[in-house]
C-alpha cells in the first residue's frame, strides 16, 4: 500500500491537476495554497452562471459547507462533476448545527454525487444518524475515535461507506479511510492542527488534489492525503518547536513541510495498518 500512495503522490506532482473549490471565506487561502503545494492548480469559483463550465475543466471538485450561500451553484458543480465523471470531494463543516446544512448535505448524498467525504467524527456522526452532538465545528467527546473504541468506529465507518456509495475519511487525532470493503487507520500529526482554523479544509483540498490526479485509485488517494497531513503535521511541529514558534507559524510550517515532502519521505515516515 506504501508504494500505491507513493505513485499517488508521484502522479499529483507530475500532472498538476487542476481543482475547483467551492469552499468558505474564512479558510480559502489556506486551501488554495495547499493545493498548490502539492503539486495541483486551484480555482475558485462560486457563481452559478459559470461553476458548470468551470468544473467542465477541472479534475475534481471540493465542496465545503462552510460555503452555504453557494448551494446551487454546489449543485450545478456536482452534477457537471458527476457527468463527466470527475471526483467530488463533501466537507460536511458543522453537519447537524443547523437544519440548513443537513438537508443540503443530503441532498448531495441521495442524488449520489459525492465521491468522497471528509469530516470530522461528530460531522460524520451527523451524516449518518441524523442527529449532532456538537454544535459547531468541534468533535463531541463521545464521538472521538480512541485505541478503546478503533474496531467500533472503523465498523461504523465501512457501513457509513456502503451506504452513501462513497470513500470517507474520518480525520482525527487517529485518521480512519473506509471504502466499505478496507479501512485503513493513519496515526501521527500534531495536538497544534486542531489550534488554528482551517487544517480540516486543507486536508479535504489536499484530498481533492490527489482525486483528481489519481480518479482510477480514490482509496488509494484518499489514504494519501489523511497520510500526508500526519506526517507534515509532525514535521510541522517539530520546526516550530525548534524555534520556538507558535501557532501562526505551524501554520505556515505546514504547507512548507507539505510542499517539500518527497513520495520517497512520505512512505518511509508514513504510520498505517489496515483492519
Amino acid at each position: 500500500m506504501k508504494d500505491a500512495i507513493r505513485r499517488v503522490v508521484q502522479r499529483t506532482a507530475e500532472s498538476h491537476p487542476l481543482v475547483h473549490s467551492i469552499t468558505n471565506i474564512i479558510t480559502a487561502n489556506d486551501c488554495a495554497n495547499i493545493i498548490l503545494a502539492s503539486g495541483g492548480t486551484a480555482i475558485m469559483a462560486q457563481d452559478e452562471r459559470e461553476v458548470g463550465e468551470i468544473t467542465a475543466h477541472s479534475a475534481s471538485l471540493a465542496l465545503n459547507m462552510g460555503a452555504l450561500r453557494a448551494q446551487e451553484a454546489m449543485l450545478l458543480a456536482a452534477r457537471e462533476a458527476k457527468r463527466l465523471c470527475h471526483p467530488v470531494v463533501l466537507d460536511p463543516v458543522a453537519a447537524g448545527a443547523s437544519r440548513l446544512r443537513s438537508e443540503m448535505c443530503s441532498r448531495l448524498l441521495a442524488d449520489r454525487l459525492v465521491t468522497v467525504i471528509r469530516g470530522n467524527a461528530s460531522e460524520i456522526h451527523a451524516l449518518a444518524v441524523g442527529e449532532a452532538r456538537a454544535a459547531g465545528v468541534e468533535v463531541a467527546e463521545p464521538d472521538r475515535v480512541t485505541e478503546g473504541n478503533l474496531m467500533q468506529s472503523a465498523a461504523f465507518l465501512a457501513a457509513f461507506s456502503r451506504n452513501t456509495h462513497a470513500v470517507v475519511l474520518l480525520s482525527g487525532a487517529i485518521d480512519l479511510v473506509s471504502d466499505g470493503e478496507r479501512t485503513a487507520v493513519l496515526r501521527g500529526g500534531s495536538t497544534l492542527m486542531s489550534r488554528i482554523t482551517g487544517t480540516g479544509c486543507m486536508l479535504t483540498s489536499l484530498t481533492a488534489t490527489y482525486c483528481g490526479a489519481n480518479p482510477n485509485q480514490i482509496f488509494e488517494a484518499v489514504t494519501a492525503a489523511s497520510g500526508v497531513m500526519k506526517v507534515c503535521g509532525t514535521i510541522a511541529e517539530r520546526r516550530v518547536r525548534e524555534g520556538m514558534e507558535g501557532t501562526a507559524s505551524f501554520r505556515t510550517r505546514l504547507i512548507d513541510a507539505v510542499s517539500l515532502l518527497s513520495a520517497e519521505e512520505l512512505a518511509d515516515q508514513l504510520h498505517i495498518e489496515f483492519l
